[in-house]
Parts: structure tokens; C-alpha cells; sequence
């Protein structure tokens, strides 16, 4: 169906700008280096790939006027989640071309920051690329050769996204979500229904003792002033 292909090509974009966003984290720390300026390149051109993908297919679709209400509605609802990912994905790039900037890793300026961050990210990238092994380039400076490709790559981001808006006019908050907000949490709240229920019972309890208390309190008070007046009367009378 081609319901069933758009989500599938919309899933492995969000599953490599996922990845993606993973590996500019690391850029300019401790485990930056260049095959991870390389699978930073691989990964972005991938998601480009699948953003092209995403973008003929369901803009296809959304100008097709015979399509049933039903399926235009699902239709709109992935061209959101598709535009969401396309903005996502240029913000990153945006942030790992201003990390190359900073950090340039054949000619150091600074020291790279210690994130916290150690081991390799080739796992990552090879998830992503949806391959077994990831292979590098020997030789290749990449970590500065690929600044202006990147920025380049960004302009044409952009591009994509206003094309996008001037093609497919869906307005995003017109588009209904397929589920209640918080919906994928039920057992989370069911959870913290019987939590509350508990603590409910146990409030009744405690305002129970509360009122114990109170009662305690106020026979204490009266007995106390009654001694005292007593002792006051006394004090009169005899003296």
C-alpha cells in the first residue's frame, strides 16, 4: 500500500536523523575525529536522501483530489511529522557546521571539550547507513574539505523546506493527531492512578488522626483552663 510506504520511508528518516543528531553531539569533544567528520557526511547525505524520498511521494499524494478524507487526513498528518523531521534536520546540520567551524580538527585551535562522551560512534553510523561495517576514506581532510559542502547542503535544506510550504498547503495546527496526547503512557498513568488512590486512602487515615488530635487538643485546652480558673477563684476567696 502506499500508505504503508510512506511511513516506512518517514521512519528510516527519522531513524537517521536520529542517528545523525547522536553523532553532531560528539563533534568538538573528546571523541570528535575524522571518521566521525566522515560518518557525519555519510549520515546527513543519507537523510537528504530520504528527505527527496519523503517529499515526491507524499506531495504526490496530497495533490491527488480523489483521494477519501480519511486518507488525505492520514496523509497531512505524516506531511507534518515528514516537516517536523526536515526542520529538525536542518537545525543539526546547522550546529555541526558551526562544531567544524570551531573545532577544525587538521589545524586545532582550541582544545576539545571534555564532554563525557568516550568510545567510538561507528555503531551509530553504521545503524544509520543500515550496513554492518562502516568504511573509511584514508588520507582524506575531511573535517575542513566538507565545511563547504555542509554549508551548501544546509542552503539546499532550506530550499527543500520553503518548496515544501509553497507545493502542499497544510496548515500544521489543523492536522488532528491519530492519538490523544499521552496516549502511548496509559499504563504510566494507570500506574500513578492506583498511586493516587493509595495515597488518597491513606489521606483519608491521616485526616481521620487529624481530627483525633483536634479533639484531643480541645479537651486538654478546657481542662487546663478550668484548673486555672479554679486556682484563681481560690486565690480570691482566700486571700
Amino acid at each position: 500500500m502506499v500508505k504503508d510506504e510512506c511511513k516506512t520511508l518517514l521512519n528510516a528518516l527519522n531513524k537517521v536523523s536520529a542517528c545523525y543528531r547522536h553523532l553532531v553531539t560528539c563533534a568538538g569533544g573528546t571523541s570528535d575525529s575524522q571518521n566521525l567528520r566522515e560518518e557525519l557526511k555519510k549520515t546527513r547525505r543519507k537523510a537528504q536522501v530520504l528527505a527527496v524520498a519523503n517529499k515526491n511521494k507524499l506531495t504526490t499524494i496530497l495533490k491527488d483530489k480523489s483521494i477519501s478524507k480519511d486518507d488525505r487526513a492520514e496523509f497531512e498528518r505524516l506531511w507534518v511529522l515528514f516537516s517536523t523531521c526536515m526542520e529538525v534536520l536542518e537545525i543539526d546540520m546547522r550546529r555541526a557546521l558551526e562544531l567544524g567551524q570551531e573545532f577544525p580538527l587538521s589545524a586545532p585551535t582550541k582544545r576539545l571539550i571534555q564532554t563525557g562522551v568516550v568510545g567510538g560512534t561507528s555503531a551509530v553510523a553504521a545503524r544509520a547507513m543500515n550496513i554492518q561495517n562502516m568504511r573509511y576514506e584514508e588520507g582524506n581532510n575531511i573535517d575542513t574539505a566538507d565545511l563547504n559542502d555542509l554549508e551548501q547542503e544546509i542552503n539546499e535544506v532550506g530550499e527543500m523546506i520553503y518548496e515544501m510550504d509553497m507545493k502542499v498547503n497544510v496548515l500544521q495546527w489543523t492536522v488532528e493527531a491519530k492519538q490523544g496526547p499521552g496516549s502511548e503512557l496509559k499504563s504510566t498513568v494507570t500506574a500513578g492512578a492506583s498511586t493516587l488512590a493509595v495515597v488518597s486512602t491513606s489521606g483519608a487515615g491521616n485526616e481521620k488522626l487529624c481530627d483525633t488530635n483536634k479533639v484531643f487538643a480541645g479537651t486538654m485546652f478546657s481542662a487546663v483552663l478550668i484548673i486555672a480558673i479554679v486556682l484563681t477563684v481560690c486565690i480570691v476567696k482566700f486571700a
